[in-house]
């Protein structure tokens, strides 16, 4: 819904069209929506409008670049480290074994995925 807003305001009617939900359900999450601060609700005769209130989303941008920054120190940090021991270990005679930290660890050859929000207790 609130992608759907982000183009336009739009009915609850349109709103609940592509989702395939009543009006009722729709009003239902249009109600949290709105008592999160997300959107705004205008009734036009017998019609509600709603349109986007992106200004709750800010703060939560603003958090999650701070972590963006706070991890990505530490994983330029673990690359920088992972390439000084290729760099050793290519130095070395073929057969030796590894040593010093880190030791035998190479890069993953897939990127960790990105966790997952946290449920929400009902």
């Amino acid at each position: 819904m609130l992608g759907q807003l982000a183009e336009r305001e739009r009915s609850v009617g349109e709103l609940a069209a592509p989702l395939a939900m009543s009006l009722a359900a729709a009003s239902k999450h249009i109600k949290v929506l709105e008592d999160a601060g997300l959107l705004q609700r205008e009734v036009r005769g017998r019609v509600h409008v709603c349109r986007l209130d992106a200004r709750p989303m800010h703060g939560g941008a603003e958090w999650l670049r701070h972590y963006e920054r706070f991890w990505n120190a530490r994983l330029d940090r673990l690359s920088a480290l992972l390439d000084a021991d290729d760099a050793a270990a290519a130095e070395r005679p073929a057969g030796s074994a590894p040593q010093g930290p880190g030791a035998g660890r190479r890069k993953p050859s897939e990127p960790t995925p990105a966790p997952r929000a946290p449920r929400k207790r009902r």
